[in-house]
């Protein structure tokens, strides 16, 4: 069974730090592309960032570029996502989610998700 499960949020000033982490079982996770993904209350779902199963490959959506960073630690089977100087705007729940596929920001690419965590930017 495939498990996804996000931690590292919270709340936090406008300007400030998170780091998120998504720990991956039940699945062979050095073969899979990694995205982060996030739904802010009443829209829908948005690509955040992604990368290749080997992390040599990145790729953010314009409005986080310079400001998250994504990583992946294969031996730990676990992908974070760095971010710095929030914004109010980056409220949302963030999910991670694994794709058989190359690098996508398209949501039916992925297979599996997790069950998200809140991150709440505050001014």
């Amino acid at each position: 069974q495939v498990q996804l499960v996000e931690s590292g949020g919270g709340l936090v000033q406008a300007g400030g730090s998170l780091r998120l982490s998504c720990a991956a079982s039940g699945l062979t996770f050095s073969s899979y592309t990694m995205g982060w993904f996030r739904q802010a209350s009443g829209k829908e779902r948005e690509f955040v960032a992604a990368i290749s199963w080997s992390g040599g490959g990145t790729y953010y959506t314009d409005s986080v570029k310079g400001r998250f960073t994504i990583s992946r630690d294969n031996a730990k089977n676990t992908v974070y996502l760095q971010m710095n100087s929030l914004k109010l705007e980056d409220t949302a729940v963030y999910y991670c989610a694994a794709a058989v596929s190359r690098i996508t920001n398209i949501p039916a690419g992925y297979a599996y998700w997790g069950q998200g965590t809140q991150v709440t930017v505050s001014s």
